[in-house]
């Protein structure tokens, strides 16, 4: 029989093994320094929120077929790979509207975000721009374009859009985002009548929150966010101040069924920096949206949020791009909560990934913390996926491509 043959402890090597550090005394920190995905941050922020914030956030339209649909997608995506390629050095930047991202995410607009997090849209975006990244405002936020722009000044900073039954409130919304210097507009056109989200209806939410018999517990149980609710300013729609019923009332009672191409050439009229439309849900409706001139299209089911089993976005992606990619920009969102997924849409030609939902975890698991550490954790899935499929930039993994199984 061998043996190993024993020394006197080597202390020095001993020493050099150690790694103690001392433990944060905040345990939302900690849940975030140790996340390793976004669905951990998922699950530290369903304990930092009352369910009816975490299920708006998580929810999607009635019997949210289309939301399981889209990450199932999403994982079909096979990647090509390279072999013998010198990936010591890749870059995941990308050029959109003639500058520099740092990686090709653009977090996308979402309501209520101080719904979330009593910072709210200001704390997204202060992580975006820390990490070079772009930041979209929604008509339904719960800041102004202005005061975002005060407290975020040197953001890049798009401004998402409803063209809504009244022309003129959608002129004075377009104003305030262009004196607030948001270089881009994004136009939502599938939003022609409001989703139906059963969770929402079940849950009772309004903005701001109702005070019910109901509500004396979920205090109780989630003290820290409903004291930064009550402490914090008023939670409100900064577009519609005042406004205390159901989301689904003001949806209806804004969204104008009465939309069409016909607008794109009215909002060009009205906006004279680059237009993105999103809620493209078809080739043929990204030709036409092609030849009227548009900057960039978004492939997107509204995260499953306003139709259920309609189109995944990503089944259409490569037919999209062959067809318009040399005319405009083609963006993509819908379920993308990791580098991997991002990289997927990227391999079958997207320019960058809408990211939503993951971010909105983030924020609502740690605050602006939570958002960095989403972007982290992009970041590090993406590279890694450049290097072992052998890719240096963008232009290559395009190049490389991947292939959506059946």
């Amino acid at each position: 029989m061998i043996k190993s043959k024993r020394n006197l402890p080597n202390l020095p090597y001993f020493y050099s093994l150690i790694d103690w550090k001392l433990p944060t005394l905040s345990r939302r920190k900690s849940a975030t320094m140790k996340a390793q995905t976004v669905e951990d941050l998922a699950r530290a922020a369903k304990k930092r929120v009352p369910k009816v914030v975490f299920d708006y956030v998580e929810g999607s339209a009635l019997d949210e077929i289309g939301y399981s649909r889209a990450q199932r997608a999403i994982r079909r995506v096979q990647f090509n790979a390279r072999i013998l390629r010198d990936v010591s050095e890749v870059d995941p930047s990308e050029v959109i509207f003639g500058k520099k991202v740092d990686l090709p995410i653009v977090f996308a607009p979402t309501g209520y975000t101080r719904l979330m997090h009593h910072v709210g849209e200001p704390a997204v975006a202060s992580a975006a721009t820390k990490n070079n990244l772009i930041y979209s405002l929604s008509t339904m936020g719960t800041v102004s374009p202005q005061e975002l722009a005060d407290v975020v000044p040197h953001s890049r900073r798009w401004f998402q859009l409803y063209v809504m039954k009244n022309r003129e409130d959608s002129v004075a919304i377009i104003k305030q985002a262009r004196d607030a210097g948001f270089e881009a507009l994004i136009l939502t056109v599938d939003t022609t009548v409001g989703g139906i989200r059963l969770r929402d209806l079940r849950n009772g939410l309004t903005i701001p929150p109702r005070i019910r018999i109901s509500t004396v517990f979920a205090i109780a149980r989630k003290p820290i966010w409903w004291l930064n609710l009550f402490t914090t300013k008023k939670l409100e729609f900064a577009a519609f101040r005042g406004w205390n019923k159901s989301l689904l009332e003001l949806s209806n009672t804004i969204y104008s069924p009465a939309i069409s191409f016909e607008d794109i050439k009215w909002l060009q009229s009205e906006w004279s920096g680059p237009i993105i439309v999103k809620g493209v849900q078809s080739v043929a409706d990204a030709k036409i949206l092609a030849d009227l001139g548009v900057q960039g299209i978004v492939l997107s089911c509204h995260g499953s949020r306003q139709l259920d089993r309609g189109l995944v976005p990503i089944e259409i992606l490569s037919e999209v791009v062959k067809e318009v990619g040399d005319k405009v920009d083609v963006f993509i969102d819908g379920s993308f909560m990791s580098g991997q997924d991002v990289y997927a849409a990227i391999a079958l030609g997207a320019k960058a990934v809408f990211v939503g939902r993951a971010y909105l975890y983030g924020v609502m698991a740690d605050g602006e913390r939570g958002v960095e550490k989403v972007i982290e954790l992009m970041r590090r899935d993406f590279v890694n996926t450049m290097g072992l499929t052998g890719n240096r930039n963008l232009t290559e993994v395009r190049q490389t491509g991947a292939v959506l199984r059946v």
